[in-house]
């Protein structure tokens, strides 16, 4: 090496120890280096505040002499690591690391590092570590739980050959890992059936995400389907969110009402589901999701195509797999069997509970036109059951206006609105007082009104206090 490359190879390394010593003396913890016989070659300022000595002083020292209790030669002997090690120096338990530093398999030296935080916070963190893990065990056998109640196509009731059809094709696309369609009436019961596909899918054991387009508002749709990064407006949380499309990552993302969503985000959509790469609301970052998705609507998307309300590419690729669910009164020989299936549902609730359908009841439950399809069927059920007395369901304990609707009625004529809403009340006003003795207080509490107003409803409806 010429000798005039000397001094700036000194100088450089001189920048390199300065750097290092630097570096050191900002570690928070205690530093220190023993060669192999355990004499001290370094010692961070750090750790000499804490021991109340020079660290200068300390080098060329033997360990032994500034911490009689040190291993730090052992383990230059031994060669093996000391890792979160118990150490106890000036009357505090601390934590220690001793790592043999080696150069062609002999151990050169010895590097030393002390947790200036006490044992005691470390036992916390490790405590509350093993908590979260408790914790996580039970959210996982949790989970595990409810997918296991979760729909599946034993789940759903029906033996009409429309059904039958349509649950064998679902069973076809579960198979699958193509984009489904699910179209029908309100009530019918399309999520029911996407949870089914869901459940009897490849993908079954990681999440299924579900996305109601029509319960969102227009403004934060495209957060809540892509997320948002860090700062993205205002009120936004510091650390970002996931959309439902990151958190469908190897499941499936149910959008519900799929016909609600903004126009002007389905190009993104489409986007999306055409090569399953996204980005945040204000991020950069492209994310990649790798999920199944199923589509649900009542509405007739095909015509919106037409109006130009619904764009045309990603109704073609959405519906690929296409299933359509039957109206409850287009399958009527299956209203009966889901009435009983609903009735023990909600027997569930009250214990002891065990409703039963009479002859007449269930006549009158299987000629009713149901335009809410099975939502309407499970509101009607929970009601009679709430103002039943007894458990068992005569025709007349259901709703007027199923009895008015299929004819089941002393009266004849037609009937509206009004007179359906009016019987309602009048029947709920016998009720009320039946359940509280003529209470007339307790009465107007249970109705949710107030005491005259329930006086003037009686007198209006002609029912006498007994």
């Amino acid at each position: 090496m010429p000798a005039k490359n000397l001094p700036e190879l000194i100088q450089g390394l001189t920048k390199q120890l300065n750097m290092a010593n630097l570096i050191f003396d900002h570690i928070e913890n205690g530093a220190i280096v023993t060669d192999a016989d355990g004499i001290i070659l370094y010692f961070n300022r750090p750790y000499a505040r804490f021991l109340g000595v020079d660290a200068e002083a300390m080098i060329g020292k033997h360990v032994t002499d500034v911490l009689d209790n040190s291993r730090m030669h052992i383990v230059a002997k031994t060669g093996r690591a000391e890792v979160n090690e118990l150490f106890t120096a000036k009357g505090r338990d601390m934590v220690v690391q001793r790592i043999p530093i080696l150069e062609d398999g002999k151990v050169v030296a010895v590097f030393g590092q002390l947790m200036f935080k006490h044992v005691s916070d470390v036992g916390k963190l490790a405590s509350n570590l093993s908590l979260l893990e408790s914790k996580l065990q039970l959210y996982q056998q949790e989970l595990a739980t409810l997918r296991e109640r979760r729909y599946s196509f034993d789940s759903i009731i029906g033996t009409s050959p429309e059904i039958v059809a349509l649950k064998e094709e679902a069973i076809k696309a579960a198979a699958t890992d193509l984009p489904v369609l699910i179209t029908g009436e309100s009530g019918t019961g399309k999520e029911l059936f996407a949870q089914a596909i869901h459940q009897a899918s490849s993908r079954r054991e990681n999440p299924s995400i579900h996305l109601n387009c029509a319960a969102i508002p227009k403004e934060l749709f495209e957060s809540e389907l892509f997320g948002y990064a860090k700062g993205a407006f205002t009120g936004a949380h510091p650390g970002g969110k996931p959309g439902k499309l990151e958190l469908a990552n190897g499941g499936t993302l149910f959008l519900d009402e799929i016909g609600e969503m903004p126009l002007e985000l389905q190009p993104k959509l489409l986007r999306v589901l055409e090569d399953k790469m996204f980005e945040r609301v204000g991020g950069t970052k492209l994310i990649r999701s790798d999920f199944r998705i199923i589509a649900a609507t009542n509405r007739d998307l095909l015509q919106m195509v037409q109006q130009k309300s619904f764009r045309e590419d990603l109704y073609y690729r959405l519906n690929v797999a296409s299933l359509a669910v039957p109206a409850l009164r287009e399958r009527r020989q299956d209203i009966i069997p889901i009435a009983w299936q609903l009735l023990d549902k909600i027997a569930e609730r009250y214990p002891g509970a065990r409703y039963e359908l009479t002859p007449s009841a269930e006549k009158v439950l299987f000629d009713s036109p149901w335009p809410g399809n099975v939502r309407e069927l499970l509101n009607v059920l929970e009601r009679t059951a709430f103002t039943v007395e007894g458990n068992v369901i005569e025709a007349c304990d259901l709703p007027f206006y199923l009895n008015r609707s299929t004819g089941n009625t002393s009266s004849g004529g037609t009937w509206n609105l009004s007179e359906v809403m009016a019987e309602a009340e009048r029947e709920a006003l016998r009720k009320a007082l039946d359940l509280t003795g003529n209470n007339k207080v307790a009465a107007a509490r249970l109705l949710g009104i107030h005491r005259t107003v329930l006086y003037k409803k009686l007198v209006k409806y002609q029912i006498p206090l007994k």
